[in-house]
C-alpha cells in the first residue's frame, strides 16, 4: 500500500509504521477467496513479517470466528529468515477470519540489546531507567495481578538493587512478552486484508456417494420413493454414507426424449429427468410417478436411518412446459424466429431443454426464484446437492447463490459437476462449491494419475480444490470400460476410493459391468437410463456388490484413506503397475496402495518403498497385510517385489503391521 502511494506522489497514512508483512500463507488470489478446512482442523499461517534496522518485532495472527465481533490474538513464533508462524483451530461451520498485525516491540528491543552490554558500560543506569518507564506504562493497562507483579519489577529497576539483579529481571523469558502484552502500540502494522476459512462438516472430506434412479426397478417396486427402502438398504449394505438422486422434479412432455436421447415417438417413454418441469409443476415440485412431497420426506428419513445423507441433483435448466416459459419467457434467450434456444453441445442436441439466460434484464428476479428452489429443498431434507453444469451458469450467481445459502446454513455442501477447462473448475471451486468433480474419468496411465494427483493434493489448488472422482456417470461410460473385463472395473473403483478420500460410483450400472456405449467412440450408455427405465438384477453372482463393500470398510477403518494431502507417489519398474500411500493426520498409520492398471495381463516389478516405521529403521522385516485379500507378506529393506494378475486380485491395499522379531510379533500402528 505506501508503495502504491509512493508512485502517485502521496504519502502514508502514517510513516512511522516501520514493519511490513508479506507473503501471508495459506491464502487463496491474495485473499479473494477463502481456504477451504473441516471443523476440528488445525490452520498454520505463516508469514514473512521484518522491519529497518535491528529492532526486535512482533506478530500477531488475529482470529475471528464465524458471526464474531471480537478478534483473539496469538503471537507468532519465529521459524527463521524473517518467517512467523500461529495456528488455530477451526471449531465451528462457516467462515472465519484472519489476519496479521506487527509491531515494533521496544522493550523487548532493549531487553535485546541489554544482553549483550557488559555490566561495566556506564549506560547501564539509563537504560533500566528506560526499562521502569516502559513497564510503568504496560502495569497501568494490566489486570490488578499482572500490575502488582509488574511494578514489583519497575521498583526493583527504581530502586538501590545491583546491577546484577536488574539485569537478570529484565532479562526474565516472559517480562518482555508481558510488557509487550499491556503497552500501547500506535505505530503497529496491519494488513488491510482479512483473510478467511471457509469451514465445512466432516463429510466434505470424506464421503462415498452411489447414485441410482428411483424409477427404474432396481429394489425399487414401481419407482415410487414411498417403495425405496429395500434399494436404500442394499446401498447402505455396500458401505456408502451419500445416496444421490437425479432431478425428482416433473418432466416435461413436449418434446420428451425417448430410448438412447432420440426424439420420443411413445407416450409410455419416460422421458429425460434433466428435462425439469410440465403442467405438474416446476422445480418446487415432486414428480407424481415418484410420489408426494411427504414420501420424499421418508425417504430422506429412512436414508438416515440407514447412516446415509441425501444428496439431490439440482439443474437450473427448464423443459418446454415448465411454467418458467410462459410466466417469465424473458428469462430464456429467444432465436430470430422467436422460438426458445433449446440446449446444444454440438453434435448433441437436447431439444427438452431450455437453458436460462444469466443476461436478462430480469436477472435479480430469476436469482431469488432459484434461491428459493435451494431453500424449498432444504425444507424438504435435503443438505447435499450435485449441481449440474455449473459452468454454463454465471459464476457471480453462484458465488452469490452459494454465499446466501451457507450464511443460513453452514452445513450445506454443494457438489460442480463441471467437465470443463481447468481454470474454469477452478474458478467455481474458489468461489464456494464444496466438492468438484475431476478429470479422473479420463485418467488412465501412470503417468496421467501420478501427475494429476500430484497436482490435485501437492499444488495451490489443495487449499480450495476438493477432488471428487467417479469412474463412470450415467452421461459418462469411459473408454477404459468399454467391452472391459470385470478386473477394468474393479481398477477403477480401487484407484477412485483410495487416490480421492471423496468418490461416487453410479449404480447399479457400475457393480453390474455395464460395459457397452452407444456406438464406437461414444461415452454414452447404450439403452442409457437417462431416458428409460432399467431392471437390474441386483443378485446377479458376478456383481462387484462385495468387494465395494470391503473397500468403503477399508476406507471408514483406516484413517490414511480419510483425507488427501499426505499422498505420496512410489517408484515401481513397471510403467502397468501404480503404487501410492497415505498417512493419517497424527502419523499414527499408513496404508500403501498396489495397482495393476492392465486389465488383460498379470504384471510384476519392483517397488521403492522404505518402511517409514520403526521396524524398517532397524532392519527387521515387516509385515504387511492385504486389507482386501487378507494375505500378508514379509517385507525387507526398501525394493520390494510385487506381481499382480487381474482375474485373482488386481490390486493389494496394503497396512504395516509392525516387524518380525525374536521375540514377538507386534502391530506397530495399532
Amino acid at each position: 500500500m505506501a508503495r502504491a502511494q509512493a508512485q502517485r506522489g502521496t504519502m502514508p497514512s502514517d510513516g512511522r509504521n516501520r514493519v511490513v508483512i508479506d507473503t501471508v500463507s495459506p491464502v487463496v488470489d491474495c485473499g479473494r477467496f477463502p481456504i477451504k478446512r473441516i471443523i476440528g482442523d488445525r490452520v498454520t499461517v505463516d508469514a514473512d513479517v521484518f522491519a529497518d534496522g535491528h529492532d526486535v518485532v512482533v506478530c500477531t495472527l488475529c482470529v475471528r470466528k464465524p458471526n464474531g465481533k471480537t478478534w483473539s490474538r496469538a503471537r507468532m513464533a519465529p521459524i527463521g529468515n524473517d518467517r512467523y508462524r500461529a495456528s488455530f483451530t477451526v471449531a465451528e461451520l462457516g467462515v472465519y477470519h484472519y489476519t496479521v498485525r506487527a509491531a515494533i516491540d521496544h522493550f523487548g528491543s532493549l531487553c535485546h540489546e541489554l544482553a549483550r552490554r557488559p555490566l561495566d558500560d556506564p549506560d547501564l543506569a539509563m537504560v533500566f531507567q528506560q526499562a521502569a518507564a516502559m513497564i510503568g506504562v504496560a502495569a497501568v493497562n494490566a489486570s490488578a495481578r499482572e500490575g502488582r507483579s509488574l511494578r514489583t519489577v519497575q521498583a526493583l529497576l527504581e530502586g538501590d538493587a545491583v546491577p546484577e539483579e536488574k539485569r537478570a529481571a529484565l532479562l526474565d523469558g516472559t517480562l518482555a512478552e508481558r510488557v509487550y502484552r499491556f503497552a500501547a502500540h500506535p505505530h503497529e502494522t496491519a494488513l488491510e486484508t482479512e483473510f478467511a476459512v471457509r469451514v465445512d462438516p466432516e463429510r466434505a472430506r470424506f464421503s462415498a456417494w452411489y447414485e441410482f434412479f428411483p424409477r427404474s426397478v432396481g429394489g425399487v417396486p414401481g419407482g415410487r420413493l414411498r417403495d425405496a427402502g429395500p434399494m436404500l438398504a442394499y446401498v447402505a449394505s455396500m458401505g456408502f454414507d451419500v445416496v444421490y438422486l437425479p432431478p425428482v422434479s416433473p418432466i416435461g412432455e413436449r418434446l420428451r426424449k425417448g430410448p438412447n436421447n432420440t426424439l420420443s415417438q411413445n407416450p409410455a417413454d419416460v422421458g429425460s429427468p434433466w428435462a425439469i418441469g410440465s403442467a405438474r409443476g416446476g422445480h418446487k415440485a415432486l414428480a407424481p410417478e415418484l410420489g408426494t412431497l411427504a414420501d420424499f420426506r421418508v425417504f430422506c428419513d429412512e436414508a438416515a436411518k440407514n447412516g446415509m445423507a441425501v444428496a439431490l441433483d439440482i439443474a437450473f435448466q427448464c423443459s418446454p412446459d415448465h411454467p418458467y416459459v410462459t410466466e417469465h419467457p424473458d428469462w430464456f434467450r429467444h432465436r430470430p424466429d422467436g422460438t426458445i434456444q433449446y440446449a446444444e453441445n454440438p453434435p448433441k442436441k437436447y431439444q427438452d431443454i431450455y437453458p436460462l439466460d444469466f443476461e436478462t434484464k430480469d436477472w435479480r428476479a430469476l436469482w431469488q426464484e432459484l434461491k428459493s428452489v435451494v431453500i424449498f429443498w432444504i425444507g424438504e431434507g435435503v443438505r447435499i446437492f450435485r449441481v449440474d453444469n455449473p459452468h454454463t451458469k454465471a459464476f457471480s450467481f453462484w458465488e452469490w447463490l452459494i454465499r446466501e445459502i451457507r450464511s443460513a446454513y453452514p452445513e450445506v455442501l454443494f457438489l460442480a459437476e463441471a467437465f470443463t477447462r481447468p481454470k474454469v473448475m477452478h474458478g467455481l471451486a474458489k468461489l464456494g462449491f464444496t466438492h468438484s468433480y475431476t478429470y479422473f474419468t479420463w485418467r488412465n496411465t501412470k503417468r496421467e494419475l501420478t501427475e494429476y494427483f500430484t497436482e490435485l493434493t501437492q499444488g495451490p489448488g489443495r487449499e480450495y480444490f476438493r477432488p471428487h472422482v467417479w469412474p463412470n456417470t450415467p452421461d459418462i461410460l469411459p473408454a477404459f470400460l468399454q467391452h472391459a473385463p470385470r478386473a477394468a472395473f474393479v481398477i477403477r473403483l480401487v484407484l477412485a476410493a483410495t487416490l480421492s478420500a471423496n468418490y461416487g460410483i453410479y449404480g447399479p450400472a457400475f457393480e453390474l459391468l455395464e460395459s457397452e456405449p452407444l456406438e464406437p467412440g461414444s461415452e454414452e450408455y447404450r439403452d442409457s437410463e437417462k431416458y428409460q427405465k432399467r431392471v437390474w438384477d441386483l443378485a446377479r453372482p458376478d456383481s462387484l456388490r462385495a468387494i465395494i463393500t470391503r473397500l468403503n470398510a477399508i476406507r471408514r477403518a483406516h484413517p490414511a484413506l480419510r483425507s488427501d494431502r499426505s499422498l505420496v507417489f512410489h517408484a515401481i519398474d513397471n510403467d502397468n503397475l501404480i503404487g501410492f500411500s497415505k498417512t493419517a493426520d497424527d502419523g499414527a498409520s499408513t496404508v500403501l496402495v498396489v495397482v495393476n492398471l492392465d486389465p488383460h495381463h498379470r504384471q510384476s516389478g519392483w517397488l521403492e518403498w522404505p518402511a517409514h516405521n520403526r521396524a524398517g529403521a532397524e532392519g527387521r522385516p515387516v509385515q504387511m497385510h492385504d486389507l482386501l485379500s487378507d494375505a500378508r507378506y514379509l517385507w525387507s529393506g526398501g525394493r520390494h517385489y510385487v506381481e499382480l494378475a487381474p482375474e485373482q486380485a488386481p490390486a493389494h491395499i496394503l497396512r504395516p503391521r509392525g516387524y518380525i522379531g525374536n521375540e514377538h510379533d507386534f502391530d506397530y500402528y495399532s
